[in-house]
């Protein structure tokens, strides 16, 4: 009988699968090394497996204790597994902007989650980088795993990822292409790689994928740690603030740079092109490849690496209406219909003429909105906003008990579905904050300057 004597002798002998449509304009072949197959459904999973064994090796992690880490999902889910079987607790710090789906997988799985603000600074006490090292120096009988500069982690990739990378394709591999993170993968393959390419008398590139936000592009051509590059961005898994000890620039050839809007697109692009349902750093790192084109001839053979699985994002980068608030879904925006279409069954909140004005006050804050029309028994005759509220006040203390009428301005233009964008922009100004759009059912809908700027 065939069978693994626990899920952890699953790990690895992950397939090589070609990519056709989406690379067709290249003049090579690619190969995806497809991590999904892995039991964690990512290639941390690897490396997981490898930290615990040397940990419990030298005796950092001893039998009954708790496994602490910060995470963005997929090492914890790793962890979480190695853990369950060889009888550890799992504790797990992860950053806001990380998917409700990766947070709920790791507690499905028993380990415990701790989520820290994405937007401050790595030495800020609060950030998860901090939050994960003090729980570790503060839990019995724990052991902080750190990732980032654990040795184990490139060492993982270096035993397994590479040399089945190069057995697979029997040694012609000429480009390794991957999102960088932690720097373990990228480190460990492409070391690998480099060393049998070297025996063989060929060459391997090495590329790595980075987002705006991150600091690796430019540190890796220039040598200079610019904390003027770190800011906040949305693509997950890879990227980072900080230069963790497992990324070796030595072993990277140089970067390219892929935007948020470019990685959940190509995700999005993967599944619905390929059949590939996978996580947003492979719409990262397909997007990247797409742009290193030049770099490639009829004769190469290249080796992109999908990290995850796509479960994880559906209620991100495979939800049209995230999507779309965000300006990502390639749609194009031509008439007031298409500005209002995903809210266009909402009700228009209004305002009547002898309400008080803090009526209107509360239901600004209550529907998180600005501007409101504002109506009397025979239809719209003003409007109020956040504008005119705050002038107002400056003058009259007392403006709360007082009726809108008495403050409101203008009524905002009305035009009809058809409107092009192009008219209804030349209608908002400072003094106009909206137009009105008739839905031609005795009902309507407003449209912002905001809803004007999201659609360009």
């Amino acid at each position: 009988m065939n069978y693994a004597e626990n899920i952890l002798e699953t790990i690895g002998n992950t397939p090589l699968v070609k990519l056709n449509k989406l690379t067709a304009e290249l003049p090579c072949l690619v190969l995806s090394k497809y991590e999904t197959f892995n039991p964690g459904n990512s290639v941390k999973d690897r490396m997981a497996l490898q930290m615990i064994l040397d940990a419990e090796a030298d005796g950092r992690l001893k039998p009954g204790g708790t496994i602490i880490e910060g995470t963005s999902g997929n090492t914890g889910m790793g962890l979480a597994l190695a853990a369950i079987v060889r009888g550890y607790k799992c504790i797990f710090v992860m950053s806001d902007k990380q998917s409700k789906e990766k947070m709920d997988i790791l507690r499905a799985v028993g380990a415990e989650v701790v989520v820290c603000p994405t937007n401050v600074d790595p030495s800020d006490p609060r950030s998860y980088y901090s939050v994960s090292k003090r729980l570790g120096e503060e839990t019995p009988n724990s052991w902080y795993v750190n990732q980032y500069d654990n040795p184990s982690n490139c060492k993982a990739h270096f035993q397994s990822t590479g040399p089945e990378i190069w057995g697979q394709t029997e040694g012609k591999v000429t480009h390794f292409v991957v999102g960088v993170g932690t720097g373990g993968t990228i480190s460990g393959v492409g070391s690998y790689l480099k060393m049998k390419a070297k025996e063989a008398g060929t060459t391997v590139k090495v590329w790595g994928i980075d987002t705006y936000g991150s600091v690796f592009k430019k540190y890796h051509e220039t040598g200079i740690f610019d904390e003027n590059e770190i800011y906040p961005y949305i693509t997950e898994g890879i990227g980072e603030d900080i230069l963790p000890k497992n990324v070796n620039f030595d072993v990277i050839d140089g970067f390219t740079k892929v935007t948020d809007k470019d990685a959940a697109i190509y995700t999005q692009k993967l599944a619905k092109e390929e059949g590939m349902f996978l996580g947003n750093s492979a719409g990262a790192a397909i997007k990247g490849l797409l742009q290193l084109k030049d770099n490639f001839t009829k004769d190469d053979v290249v080796v992109v690496l999908f990290h995850d699985h796509g479960s994880r994002y559906v209620g991100k980068m495979f939800n049209d209406d995230w999507m779309r608030d965000r300006g990502f879904l390639e749609e194009e925006v031509k008439t007031a219909a298409d500005l209002i279409k995903n809210h266009e069954n909402k009700p228009l909140v209004t305002a009547q003429t002898e309400e008080l004005v803090s009526h209107a006050i509360e239901r600004m804050k209550e529907f998180k909105i600005s501007q409101i029309p504002v109506k009397d028994a025979e239809g719209f005759v003003g409007s109020i906003d956040e504008t005119d509220l705050l002038r107002s006040f400056i003058t009259d203390k007392e403006i709360a008990d007082k009726p809108i009428k008495d403050i409101m301005g203008k009524p905002y233009p009305i035009v009809k579905k058809s409107a092009k964008i192009d008219a209804i922009s030349k209608l908002i100004s400072k003094e106009n904050e909206a137009v009105l759009v008739d839905l031609e059912n005795g009902n309507y809908h407003i449209v912002t300057k905001y809803d004007v700027i999201s659609s360009i």
